[in-house]
Formats: C-alpha cells, structure tokens, sequence
C-alpha cells in the first residue's frame, strides 16, 4: 500500500490532516509510511499486528478505528483483529480494551463482516496454558503456577490458566504472533520495563530475533514516540 492510500484512508475517517494541516500530513505520512514503513519487517501480517497491538497499549482509539481498514485491506482477517484485541486483555485491562471491542465491531457490523464461526475457547486452560508456557519461555515454567507466596500464589495460577491458557492457546494466531503482540502492547505502555525484558527474551527464543523487533519498534516510532 503506497504513502497515498494511507493518506486517504485516514481522510476519509476522520483526519482530514492534508487539508487542515498540510505540512503535519506531508511530515507524518512521508514519516511514517516511506521512512518508517521501509525501514520495518516486508510481512503485512506482522506489521499491521504490531501496529493495532501498540495502538491499543497507547490507547489511541481513534487512530485504531482510521487503521481498521488499512489493516484489512494489508490482509489481516477480522480473526485476527479480533485475537488482537482479545489477548490486550490480559496486558491492558478490561476497562481499557473495551472501547476497542466496539470500534471494531461497529466497523465489522457496517462492512457486513461476520461473527467468528465458532469457539476457540479451551476446555482445558490450566494445562494448556502451562503447555504454552514450557513452549515459549522453556522448562523453567513447568511449575510455576504454584511459586511464590501464599499470598499471591493465585496471580501465577491466573497468569497460566487465564493470559496463556485463555489468550495463548486459541488457534487464529500462532506463538510468535503472540508473542510480537504482546511486546507491542508492553512497548506502547511504557513503565513495563521487567515485563518487556522477560517478553523480549521469549520473543528472541520462539523465532523473533533482535533484528526482526527492532524493525518492529522502528515501524511503530511514529505511532509511540522515540524510545
């Protein structure tokens, strides 16, 4: 998608920025979408992944409704925004996600987009977030669910059973996708500084290198703000 399908886009919902603020449009946009863009990952999936994930770790929810149809139109399925969304959740909070289960919805419902066909939830959460949590951070998480003090040993129980073996185990994206979405959302909130670390080191170790995140990062700078 060229700089100017981008530009169009974010008129037509909203941001009429080439009218009213030419120069701002001519340096965000060329920005963003030569520079930045080129300088980020080829893969469409990845890109538009990890730039819905940091809108919602920034809560830019009205930059997330104009970047709804780029995200379509660059081959992400309703599916997938929709995991997107769903596994913010478990790094955001309910209360901030919620405004962005509506805005794709209401975006979905006036396309003619259709409800997922069926559930992905698991039956099993517990074991299976266990399971997903041996695969991505290694055998040290076999049983971490029961550490820690008694006083909180409910929260790593919650983090197997409820964020991996709620979020994780659905089929629509795989690990390394997860993974990707969770350190945008971790980068775009900033003050997760030990979150990021440990997540940044399970991204490198399931297959996204150090290479592959800093393009990821250098995709979403105008979107975040420089490091």
């Amino acid at each position: 998608m060229n700089p100017n399908s981008y530009k169009e886009l974010f008129a037509e919902n909203g941001f009429p920025l080439n009218e009213t603020d030419p120069d701002f449009a001519d340096i965000f946009f060329d920005f963003a979408f030569e520079e930045a863009a080129a300088f980020g990952n080829d893969d469409q999936k990845s890109r538009f992944l990890s730039l819905l994930a940091v809108l919602l770790g920034t809560q830019g929810l009205d930059c997330f409704k104009v970047m709804l149809p780029a995200a379509i139109e660059g081959g992400l399925t309703a599916d997938e925004i929709r995991e997107v969304i769903y596994q913010s959740v478990a790094y955001i909070g309910f209360a901030k996600a919620l405004p962005f289960f509506a805005a794709a919805n209401e975006y979905f419902s006036e396309n003619n987009i259709p409800l997922p066909k069926k559930s992905e939830k698991n039956t099993n959460a517990l074991e299976s977030g266990i399971a997903a949590q041996v695969d991505i951070f290694g055998e040290g998480m076999r049983d971490f669910y029961k550490s820690g003090p008694p006083e909180t040993v409910h929260i790593n129980r919650w983090l197997a059973e409820n964020c991996f073996g709620g979020y994780y185990t659905r089929k629509t994206l795989d690990y390394k996708e997860r993974e990707l979405i969770t350190f945008c959302f971790l980068v775009a909130q900033g003050g997760c500084e030990p979150q990021l670390a440990s997540h940044t080191a399970a991204n490198i170790r399931i297959g996204n290198d150090k290479t592959f995140l800093i393009k990821i990062i250098s995709q979403c700078v105008p979107f975040i703000g420089y490091p």
